[in-house]
């Protein structure tokens, strides 16, 4: 059996999973509810306080499905309790962020700048500091959809190889190349 899919998911107090009969799970918290459809083949079940997820056969289909499962429902019940935090990071000269509501406004060395809209579901914040890089910090609690928005903004100047300008997310490193060597 798959070791991921294996190990159980330990509920913390203050959340709730239900199991619909159609197979959709349902995990409630302090700081929201999440849904997800699991496949018709994956078994979940909730007793002990624990959340256990079964396969029906070894098929190669079903042992990936299994593992996937377990860890985007232990994602939905972090969320839930703890929620997730990306936080970006603009270097280059003249890179800046500012937010108003869920509409990010990005220069980033285009000939204009770029609006970038927010899901409702995630909270925006931009920290401009002088000596520093602008950053954008976004929360949330639905960790797919958080990565999904933090790698579309990411993609919109991604870091460059030569002097490092881009957008990077604030733990990454960029590995430099070096430049042209000097002629004769």
């Amino acid at each position: 059996m798959s070791r991921i899919g294996r190990s159980p998911i330990k509920l913390v107090s203050g959340v709730t999973v239900t199991v619909s009969a159609t197979n959709e799970v349902t995990v409630k918290g302090p700081k929201g509810e999440l849904k997800k459809a699991i496949d018709r083949d994956i078994k979940v079940e909730v007793k002990d306080g624990e959340i256990l997820i079964t396969r029906p056969t070894d098929q190669i289909r079903h042992r990936a499905l299994h593992g996937l499962y377990r860890a985007l429902i232990a994602n939905m019940v972090t969320g839930v309790t703890e929620g997730f935090k990306k936080q970006l990071e603009l270097v280059g000269v003249g890179y800046k962020a500012a937010h108003n509501g869920q509409l990010i406004d990005l220069a980033l060395g285009y000939s204009h700048n770029i609006i970038f809209e927010i899901p409702k579901e995630l909270k925006v914040n931009t920290v401009t500091e002088k000596g520093k890089n602008p950053l954008i910090q976004l929360e949330g609690i639905d960790n797919q959809l958080l990565g999904q928005v933090a790698a579309k903004i990411r993609s919109l100047r991604k870091p460059e190889p030569y002097k490092g300008k881009g957008v990077r997310y604030s733990d990454e490193v960029v590995r430099k190349k070096a430049g042209k060597s000097a002629g004769k």
